[in-house]
């Protein structure tokens, strides 16, 4: 969150949090005629400038100054009105629900990185971490048919969703030798692509070793510390390294589409509803000090 005014928003802390949303339309502006008053809509909170080489070749979300609704301004999801440009905006179809439309986000950002990876069909995949992001992956390889998902994660609860989101096998890296046992699972080659949704360096250095020759390990984890990449460990086996963030246009509107068609069932992340006058002690201090037993906690702005 920005400690100095945005460069867009021109807004720095302390700003209303909440970028992850759902909503209905109370007002459009009057050039606006292709949604009405009272649709339920998901917004997509990425704010970009439009204007520099990034967002001119359509990706909004490398943009030189981008930031989030929610987290650089423009009030968010815990505010009781917001207002966003149009191109923010996405009806939820009719047999969606709002819950499912505040989780279209997280979503998007694992569907996001499946599409630029270049996973196929039958190839075996790799999930490191299954916080939200990891289990949001999960929940969109099984909808792209994926085949073979492994996810490797320390918590207990959280292998648990793991397999409820449809991972075929699971690790415990304090337990397991994941390059190991991804091998044998891959039939000794390893896996064809890997997803790094922990973001930490014992990870990432199992990661490298346990994808096949010409493989790819995807980084979705926005890092705390720097971490070291062993270069000849994607060097000697053409090995590739892929850092994805966020969304671009088009993102939501497929995964919109995809929980309406029913291949993907996200609402089961949801772990818990609370109100406003809960959301310190229910919300924040629930996600911190119990961390492992929740994935998303849905806050009710206007009941």
């Amino acid at each position: 969150m920005p400690t100095t005014p945005h460069p867009i928003t021109k807004e720095k802390i302390p700003l209303t949090l909440g970028h992850e949303f759902s909503g209905v339309i109370e007002e459009v502006g009057d050039d606006i005629t292709d949604i009405k008053i009272g649709q339920r809509v998901s917004v997509q909170p990425i704010i970009y400038d439009g204007t520099c080489s990034a967002c001119r070749d359509g990706l909004i979300n490398c943009c030189d100054n981008n930031g989030f609704v929610g987290l650089s301004g423009w009030g968010g999801g815990l505010s009781e009105h917001v207002v966003v440009p149009r191109a923010a905006v996405y009806e939820i179809p009719d047999s969606v629900s709002m819950e499912a439309g505040a989780l279209v986000e997280p979503i998007a950002v694992a569907w996001h990185s499946i599409n630029i990876s270049p996973l196929k069909k039958g190839d075996a995949v790799l999930v490191l971490g299954a916080g939200p992001i990891g289990l949001a992956v999960i929940q969109c390889l099984v909808a792209k048919g994926a085949e073979k998902i492994i996810a490797s994660e320390v918590a207990p609860r959280r292998r648990a969703f793991a397999r409820q989101f449809g991972a075929h096998y699971l690790l415990d890296p304090t337990q397991d030798d994941v390059v190991a046992r991804v091998r044998e699972i891959c039939g000794g080659v390893g896996a064809d692509v890997a997803f790094d949704a922990a973001g930490v360096q014992a990870g990432l250095d199992q990661a490298l070793k346990a994808i096949r020759a010409q493989g790819t390990l995807v980084n979705i984890a926005v890092w705390e510390k720097p971490a070291k990449l062993q270069m000849n460990d994607l060097v000697f086996r053409e090995r590739k390294y892929v850092g994805v963030t966020t969304y671009v246009q088009g993102d939501f509107r497929e995964v919109l589409d995809a929980i309406a068609a029913g291949t993907l069932k996200p609402e089961p992340m949801i772990t818990g509803k609370i109100q406003m006058n809960e959301i310190e002690d229910k919300g924040f201090k629930a996600l911190i000090e119990e961390k492992d037993k929740h994935v998303k906690i849905l806050v009710e702005v206007s009941p």
